[in-house]
């Protein structure tokens, strides 16, 4: 089993129990001590659970944003590549603020025709960094600076959202799987995604094999409300995939 398999599993069991013994994670991914004590190091440095003695225990589902840009970088830009390659401008587009919709909005400033409408002060950043397109646009919504998200949130950012209707809106979630659909840890970013979600005439998912068939704390769209789901290969490993696969729209794998 490839170490971010066995990561993946390690989520999973820690969601279920809160606390995963160094033995119980030894069965249950048949590799030795060393391995697991390796593992748990790893995961640990990434903010996803905290080590403690004889095992580790569950903590928050999502790393911050500076861990978050670390992570399966190969994964998101091919799969912020693909989604790219899939929108067929003029667009108006929403955008939540995450790792991997940052990764895309450098690959939507390459494109024209398109308005974007995002919360993410990190994806508004991309396009300062080459000559965007004449024709596209970016609206910064408003509110209070999330200084973790580099983005806004509050009251004031869901009123505005509500006064856009978009065609897509580009979510990339904590955890999807197919009974809850796509959740987010925290409130504040649940709310943002949902209100998106629900201004758009499509909702587009983003999520790496890690974040298949995981569950979190808040759902804001569910599984058969969501027109596309991109993600990669390594996917179709992952506990629930096929679930989750009969419930979304379309399931577009690069």
């Amino acid at each position: 089993m490839w170490a971010e398999a066995r990561h993946q599993k390690i989520r999973s069991l820690l969601q279920r129990h809160e606390r995963l013994t160094t033995e119980h994670a030894m069965r249950e991914l048949g590799v030795s001590r060393e391995t697991v004590r390796r593992d748990f190091l790893e995961m640990e440095a990434l903010g996803l659970l905290q080590r403690v003695h004889g095992g580790a225990i569950h903590l928050s589902d999502e790393p911050p944003l500076d861990k978050r840009n670390t992570i399966h970088v190969a994964a998101k830009k091919t799969i912020a590549r693909a989604v790219a390659q899939h929108l067929r401008t003029p667009l108006t587009l929403f955008m939540d603020a995450g790792s991997t919709t940052t990764i895309l909005a450098r690959e939507l400033a390459q494109l024209s025709g398109l308005t974007l409408i995002t919360n993410s002060l990190s994806a508004a950043a991309c396009f300062t960094e080459s000559r965007p397109a004449p024709d596209s646009q970016v609206i910064i919504l408003p509110g209070t600076l999330n200084t973790e998200l580099f983005s806004t949130t509050g009251s004031s950012t869901i009123l505005k959202i509500q006064d856009f209707h978009a065609d897509i809106a580009l979510l990339s979630p904590v955890a999807v799987n197919a009974r809850q659909g796509a959740a987010s840890f925290l409130h504040d970013e649940a709310v943002i995604a949902r209100a998106m979600s629900e201004g758009a005439d499509e909702t587009w998912i983003l999520a790496d094999h890690s974040k298949i068939g995981i569950a979190s704390r808040e759902t804001f769209c569910t599984a058969n409300r969501i027109a596309r789901l991109f993600s990669n290969h390594a996917a179709q490993e992952s506990d629930g995939y096929d679930a989750l696969r009969s419930q979304v729209g379309q399931t577009i794998l690069v």
